[in-house]
């Protein structure tokens, strides 16, 4: 069944992600009712490619759950580590380095990337926009605060414990350094960016002088945020190297993330107070997650860079989370280009990032997409410079998720570079 020609399974996820984007105090909800739609259709219509029925849901459950899991672990304890970082009084101390003109607020963005390398986005975007109305005395520009989430997920974009997708690619089986790819054009996202958002800034408010510290880190916080992102690394290296198999059914990054938590948790107590929160939050990107899994992947568009290129937009509009849900399943991307696409196109509008939404919800008059666009305009400037930047200094060269090179077509691989004719010859 169709509609258009379009798989009535992509038209009721089609409707979820618009709802998302509708009602934002709802999404959960939303979430939960689009999977039920979904799946009451492939229930009664489809079936599943495991089956009909209820047994064919039950056979493609235990192939998801293990995806699902670590995401769940890796996604509650993040909240935690972010917790652990912000208590150790490391964002309340950065400022008073910062220069005291325009290139104080500069370098406020590179910190909010570095964070974001390492934290999720959202805690980076939060505790950037926290630093902001320290340094500016509340009054941020509404460009800056664009920037603020462009710098947030632009620093995720290369890491795989620094966004939630990049995070999904990881526990799907991409390889590390294949993300990585992302911050050549990360890095040129975040300079063509900041600068203009920092001058916007300095006009609009100057940074305060000599912002005033008064508060010593707790390096003891710091040293179970290194040991926490420690566990979940190397866990996945050590299973990879000694027993790839049980990858496959057990969820080894997220249970050693866990254990990390509760074995440091002797030292500082973490704030669980968070976690009826996140689990909220995690319960609605599973929802999602778990949506993208059942989609015939089969009938989308091939993967190529021009796909790759519109996701990042598409991003900016829906969450990026079932996007790349979708990109793994289908396969044959350069992961690299994919990370940053997904990652970084949602800056383009407040709503089309978690960290986006955060931002705004701390600075309520951000909740506008015409002054987003208008005033956040060098954040779409930067995602094109930056995704071509990648292109002309890397490439396109998809491989599998276990990083095994796939063919490329000449349009695929070449087309941009106007030399597709000289490579065939």
């Amino acid at each position: 069944m169709s509609l258009l020609g379009v798989p009535f399974e992509f038209v009721l996820f089609g409707l979820t992600l618009v709802g998302v984007a509708l009602f934002h105090r709802h999404v959960l909800a939303v979430a939960l009712a689009g999977l039920a739609a979904i799946v009451l259709y492939k229930l009664a219509v489809t079936g599943f490619k495991t089956g009909p029925g209820l047994g064919g849901l039950a056979l493609h459950m235990a192939h998801e759950w293990v995806i699902l899991a670590n995401l769940l672990g890796l996604l509650l304890g993040f909240a935690l580590l972010s917790n652990h970082f912000e208590r150790s009084r490391i964002p309340e101390v950065l400022p008073h380095f910062l220069p005291d003109d325009w290139k104080g607020g500069f370098l406020l963005l590179v910190i909010v990337f570095v964070l974001s390398s390492f934290l999720d986005n959202i805690a980076a975007a939060l505790i950037g926009g926290t630093m902001a109305a320290g340094v500016f005395r509340k009054r941020v520009h509404i460009g800056y605060l664009a920037a603020i989430v462009a710098a947030s997920n632009a620093g995720g974009a290369g890491s795989v414990v620094g966004d939630t997708t990049t995070t999904m690619m990881w526990i799907d089986g991409v390889s590390p350094l294949a993300v990585l790819d992302a911050y050549v054009a990360a890095g040129v996202a975040l300079v063509v960016c900041a600068v203009p958002a920092a001058i916007q800034q300095q006009r609009y408010a100057p940074i305060t002088k000599d912002a005033s510290v008064a508060h010593r880190v707790d390096w003891m916080r710091v040293a179970i945020v290194v040991a926490i992102l420690a566990a979940a690394i190397g866990a996945n290296v050590v299973a990879n190297l000694k027993f790839p198999a049980v990858l496959d059914h057990f969820p080894v990054i997220g249970a050693a993330v866990w254990v990390a938590i509760l074995v440091t948790a002797l030292l500082r107590r973490p704030d669980w107070q968070l976690l009826p929160e996140a689990l909220k939050g995690s319960i609605f990107l599973l929802a999602l997650v778990t949506c993208a899994s059942l989609m015939p992947v089969e009938r989308l568009p091939a993967a190529s860079w021009q796909t790759a290129f519109g996701l990042g937009f598409v991003s900016a509009v829906f969450d990026n989370i079932p996007l790349t849900a979708l990109a793994l399943r289908q396969g044959g991307y350069d992961w690299g280009v994919l990370a940053y696409a997904v990652g970084y196109g949602g800056s383009m509008i407040w709503f089309g990032s978690s960290a986006g939404v955060a931002i705004s919800n701390m600075y309520p008059e951000a909740k506008s997409v015409g002054r987003w666009l208008l005033h956040g305009w060098h954040v779409t400037l930067a995602y094109v410079l930056g995704f071509f930047a990648l292109l002309l200094v890397l490439g396109w060269h998809p491989t599998d998720k276990r990083g095994k090179p796939l063919a490329a077509s000449c349009a695929a691989e070449y087309t941009w570079r106007a030399d597709c004719s000289r490579i065939a010859g």
